[in-house]
């Protein structure tokens, strides 16, 4: 078992869960960084599947160039219904230990910082790095490849904005966010929406019609209802209980799926990644194991992955109540 007290001189790193913009600067802070502090690196392939395998490569300078300006992750990213069992997480520090692996630095939401308490458990030096487009990790201002997801979903809403007009439509928009209306709500202020339903507050079909018709009798020429993908009912069913309403408007429904994973980093998410990655390897050197980089503000903050275990980010009922009144 890995111990706290021994001397780092090999870290490891991996990407988890869901991809996120801004994965790959995050992971070119932390091995450049690591490479200037005189520390080895090694690059987990395939998230925790890839530790309990020993799919491991040593990671230089040169490994990471030219990626500041790449979606996705070069690590891949996977889940791993083995890694949550007890067998699975011990199989990984088992591995860690016949790499000589000292520490690890885990790049993901929730479901990774979760995964990384089951390392600590285990005696693992380890740090977290809030890496979700949703944002709904406690402890942190803003998660990795959140910027970059909503001006994705807003550049789509513009164009569908511009069919929309020409035609007398209402469009129903989906974004991600099974749990958290975090894109939603901020999508729907940065873009005008009519409307935005998320999965936190519980909104009667007939008031979605009633919002809809009272944009048409106002004058509207079009409107744009943003939806999270966790609201009830689904956008498929909603579009239909809608368009059996006398509304003004006929529907449309458009669902943005995993467009919203893709595309270059932002040149915030690029530099927010860049931060963590390097306060990541700060914190390890300085024994601050156990913790999530958090973004307090202006400052790179330790968060301990207790707390974030035991909460969860709550949605900005102040945003929430925005959206509606700009929505007149």
């Amino acid at each position: 078992m890995l111990g706290k007290q021994k001397e780092i001189q090999t870290i490891g790193i991996l990407t988890s869960g869901g991809d996120a913009p801004g994965m790959n600067p995050c992971i070119r802070a932390v091995v450049r960084t690591a490479l200037v502090k005189g520390l080895q690196v090694l690059g987990v392939e395939d998230g925790f599947e890839g530790l309990m395998h020993g799919s491991f490569r040593p990671m230089g300078a040169r490994d990471v160039g030219g990626i500041l300006q790449r979606g996705g992750t070069i690590l891949q990213t996977a889940r791993s219904e083995e890694f949550r069992t007890s067998a699975g997480q011990r199989n990984a520090v088992r591995q860690m230990n016949n790499a000589n692996m000292d520490a690890l630095v885990i790049i993901g939401g929730d479901g990774s910082m979760k995964g990384a308490i089951k390392l600590a458990e285990q005696g693992v030096p380890v740090v977290g790095i809030p890496a979700s487009i949703d944002n709904d990790i406690y402890g942190t201002d803003m998660c990795i490849g959140v910027d970059t997801a909503l001006n994705t979903i807003v550049d789509a809403i513009d164009k569908l904005r511009d069919t929309a007009s020409s035609h007398s439509r209402a469009f129903i928009v989906e974004t991600m966010g099974r749990q958290s209306g975090y894109l939603a709500t901020q999508a729907g202020i940065i873009s005008g929406a009519e409307l935005v339903l998320v999965p936190e507050v519980a909104t009667p079909v007939e008031d979605v019609g009633k919002a809809i018709d009272d944009a048409y009798r106002r004058g509207k020429t079009h409107a744009i209802i943003v939806v999270a993908e966790g609201f009830v009912p689904h956008v498929t069913e909603l579009g239909k209980l809608i368009d059996a309403m006398d509304i003004g408007f006929t529907t449309r429904v458009s669902i943005l799926g995993h467009i919203q994973r893709g595309g270059k980093p932002s040149a915030y998410d690029r530099f927010l990644a860049s931060r963590f990655g390097v306060h990541a390897v700060k914190f390890l050197l300085e024994g601050q194991f156990t913790a999530m980089t958090g973004l307090n503000g202006r400052e790179i903050v330790p968060v301990p992955l207790a707390d974030i275990a035991a909460n969860r980010r709550k949605p900005s009922e102040e945003y929430f109540q925005m959206a509606q009144m700009l929505a007149q």
